[in-house]
């Protein structure tokens, strides 16, 4: 390591080639630890890449981006003072060279608090504001990666977020999400988990959605909709995955959404993405769900309209799933049976007790506790559903859960609701707007 240095020092021609070899060397863990401990080793390094010779530059530039690359914060560290050249070098000099500095400073923050506290002051924000304009995907990209590690970090609500809500950022980054595909796959990805991430903070919802986040996000799933039966680019699953949790986390907030995003096409289009990728990608599947439930809850328009598309016997098929597909399947039912007796005469109407009873018999207290509540909403509202339930051999199912601690009580109270005419139960129903994964 102290020879690939010195040679590098050197001022001869064999040192571009001492500055590749040493790019070479320091994809190694142990080597990068060594360099950086070495006397004048990052000196060195900033002094080729603020050089006026563009090859020994760009060298230098990929010399830090490996040691970027390390997971020892001491490396980082020893990094910190090429932090205000990688600012400086953002606004000129060629794509590529631009790139690097992007992906060397997006790697550095996310190991080491110090970067981060360093950069914030020297203008990191204001500096990646001045970027997101820029017409080259590649450079857009690298921008969505730094700003998606700092938006991680874990001062990120209290020192972070309020620094990109005072810049263009937010608007620019709604834009480029919401260009979809034109903008570049990869781009759309990375800035639509940016505002993911800074949903997930919750103090900046309000200014999300006074840019109207909720319409565009909306408008986007459509989009990306209509693009699923066709020839759908490779990666759009990444794409889909963050706008939908920005949706769900979004419709938590309590500010009127609702009168926003009434739209029934958006029932068809979370209809359509579940059937493309419950094979392929069945993760969508669960944040598909997480949208549909927060969409439903409390919100009679989405209810009304999943029965009136006829959309139930599709969303009954979701049962089998996974634990937590078969868990959401259900609150989203409890969801429409809840809205009263006209919503449950729909349920009984359709062939959904058939598909509960297995339900019952499952080994998973989580979803048989969620299957008892949607069938005490049923037998509440709508007594005939009990009735039925009884012929079809439910009330030996409910008996088989009277020995299960966590379960017995409300099975007890499903047998008396099914023995005798509606009366007082013990059941107390929450059904609320769920935050999606942060």
């Amino acid at each position: 390591v102290l020879e690939l240095l010195r040679g590098v020092q050197r001022a001869s021609e064999d040192r571009k080639r001492s500055l590749s070899r040493l790019r070479w060397a320091l994809q190694n863990k142990e080597t990068q630890q060594k360099f950086v401990r070495l006397d004048g080793s990052i000196r060195t390094l900033i002094g080729l890449f603020t050089s006026s010779l563009a090859d020994m530059q760009m060298e230098a530039a990929r010399c830090l981006h490996e040691l970027s690359h390390s997971s020892d914060p001491a490396v980082a560290e020893a990094c910190l003072p090429v932090t205000s050249y990688l600012l400086t070098y953002l606004s000129g000099h060629s794509v590529e060279f631009t790139e690097l500095c992007l992906y060397t400073l997006g790697n550095l923050v996310v190991e080491s608090k110090a970067v981060r506290k360093q950069l914030l002051p020297q203008g990191i924000i204001p500096v990646l504001a001045s970027c997101i304009q820029s017409p080259h995907e590649a450079v857009l990209e690298g921008l969505g990666y730094v700003l998606s590690q700092l938006l991680q970090a874990k001062e990120a609500p209290t020192e972070i977020i309020p620094l990109v809500l005072d810049s263009v950022l937010p608007q620019h980054m709604l834009r480029l999400v919401c260009s979809g595909l034109k903008a570049g796959i990869g781009a759309a990805v990375e800035f639509a988990w940016c505002l993911h991430y800074i949903v997930c903070s919750h103090t900046a919802n309000a200014a999300l959605l006074s840019l109207g986040a909720l319409p565009a996000l909306t408008s986007l799933l459509l989009d990306l909709a209509s693009e699923i039966p066709q020839d759908a680019p490779e990666g759009l699953e990444l794409l889909v995955c963050p706008v939908l949790r920005c949706l769900s986390n979004l419709l938590v907030e309590e500010t009127g959404c609702e009168v926003q995003i009434q739209d029934e096409r958006l029932l068809v289009a979370l209809f359509l993405i579940l059937q493309c990728f419950l094979q392929q990608h069945p993760f969508i599947v669960q944040e598909c769900l997480w949208l549909l439930n927060n969409l439903t809850a409390d919100k009679p328009f989405f209810c009304s309209t999943l029965l009136a598309l006829d959309l139930l016997p599709a969303l009954l098929q979701l049962l089998p799933c996974s634990q937590m597909a078969s868990v959401l399947v259900l609150t989203v039912l409890c969801n429409i049976a809840e809205k009263g007796p006209a919503y449950c005469q729909q349920l009984h109407q359709q062939p959904a007790l058939p598909l509960l009873l297995p339900t019952l018999t499952l080994p998973n207290p989580e979803v048989v506790g969620q299957c008892l509540e949607l069938l005490h909403l049923l037998f509440l509202h709508w007594p005939e559903a009990a009735a039925d339930f009884v012929r079809q051999g439910g009330h030996r199912a409910l008996e088989q859960h009277q020995s299960t601690p966590e379960l017995q009580e409300r099975a007890r109270a499903l047998l008396d609701m099914v023995g005798q005419p509606l009366g007082a139960s013990a059941f107390s129903p929450c059904h609320a707007t769920l935050s999606a994964f942060s």
